[in-house]
């Protein structure tokens, strides 16, 4: 009998939720490889993550990831157990918002956050239909419930009144790679990708709940006072991003944010390193975990004051109201120009990261199993 986890997300690759699924199925194996079996829904088109040792036990399916949904849903609707699909289960372990239905085996669910419900507007219609209908049952049927932080776990008792106890609040962590470089590998970055002399990192998808555009405002006035900072927007296009890409054009800043997109992992630290203040102005994070990332590559980090920014970053992180333009350029503003306290956070910052990693997330998930399987 194996305990399997579901690492469908990181077979697909599916930005944060697949680093989760990735890292945390790592640690796990590193901690007790004989226990775990991993199980997926390949699809027409994924890929088996190469961080992952090939060696493990898997069961896999082959089907597209809307017929699947469905599918998962329709059979907790229907009280129907997909047991056969990994008949040797002891438990089973969702990685992401989606529970494949069995029967007389334990499930844990993680949820990462409930922006669905808080922000339906910055949705995709289908995928918030879906998720409204589907994410309560899946938190119901679930045995217990793993959160990424104190502020979903908040979210999941309030909006789907679920009991505080079935749900365990789990840190992620930055990945190992995420430290400070050299110079030299900073300086080559800066070339391959040809980034301002100074400039403001972002680090995430672009879409509304990163709050873009108002940073788009703080940036604007910020250039009253430092005409040569620039805005370095690092990571791909997620939905509605629109109206952000029109309001660079309205506010002519072409030339004052940069947009790489999608960048490989491994040069990553040399850019967040590269730039003189990371700023994190989302409106809602399950978790945010680029916080930790900029902290860990010694960059210091102004972020909104929301959902779980605070829980990260402690208090090495410079926060402010993402709805306040004014008080965002204020901090932003005091960071780039006060050496001390950048200094001073900057120590901080190394600090706050190294309380997070993926072999204690490993060991808090697996108290979780251990508990379940003991019922």
């Amino acid at each position: 009998m194996m305990d399997y986890i579901d690492i469908s997300a990181a077979v697909h690759g599916r930005a944060g939720l697949g680093r989760y699924s990735e890292s945390l199925a790592q640690a796990l194996i590193q901690a007790q490889p004989a226990r775990f079996a991993f199980f997926y829904n390949q699809g027409q088109d994924g890929r088996y993550p190469p961080g992952l040792p090939s060696t493990v036990a898997q069961r896999v399916v082959k089907r597209g990831y809307k017929p699947w949904r469905l599918a998962i849903l329709l059979a907790h609707w229907g009280h129907l157990g997909f047991n056969r699909l990994i008949p040797d289960a002891r438990l089973f372990h969702s990685t992401e918002h989606l529970l494949m239905p069995l029967h007389h085996v334990p499930t844990v669910l993680t949820v990462h956050d409930l922006i669905y419900k808080r922000f339906p507007l910055y949705h995709k219609k289908l995928n918030y239909w879906y998720l409204n209908l589907a994410m309560p049952l899946y938190c119901r049927r679930a045995d217990a419930i793993i959160a990424i932080s104190q502020a979903t776990k908040q979210d999941i008792v309030k909006l789907y009144d679920v009991d505080p106890a079935k749900i365990h609040v789990v840190y992620e962590a930055p990945s190992s790679l995420f430290k400070p470089v050299s110079p030299t590998r900073v300086a080559h970055v800066k070339q391959t990708y040809q980034l301002p002399n100074r400039f403001l990192v972002h680090l995430s998808t672009i879409e509304p709940r990163k709050n873009l555009s108002r940073l788009l405002d703080a940036l604007k006035a910020l250039r009253q006072l430092l005409p040569d900072l620039s805005l370095v927007l690092v990571g791909g296009k997620g939905w509605l991003y629109e109206e952000f890409f029109a309001k660079i054009e309205r506010d002519n800043l072409q030339d004052a944010v940069c947009l790489p997109g999608w960048v490989p992992d491994a040069d990553l630290p040399a850019i967040l390193a590269a730039a003189d203040l990371a700023v994190q102005p989302s409106l809602y994070e399950g978790f945010g975990l680029p916080i930790l990332e900029h902290m860990a590559c010694g960059q210091v980090v102004a972020a909104s004051h929301t959902s779980s920014h605070p829980e990260v970053g402690g208090e090495a992180a410079a926060y402010f109201d993402p709805a306040n333009v004014a008080e965002m350029t204020a901090v932003i503003h005091r960071l780039l120009t006060d050496n001390d306290e950048y200094q001073h956070r900057q120590q901080l910052g190394f600090a706050q990261a190294a309380r997070f990693s993926w072999a204690r997330a490993a060991q808090e998930t697996m108290i979780v199993y251990d508990q379940l399987l003991k019922k």
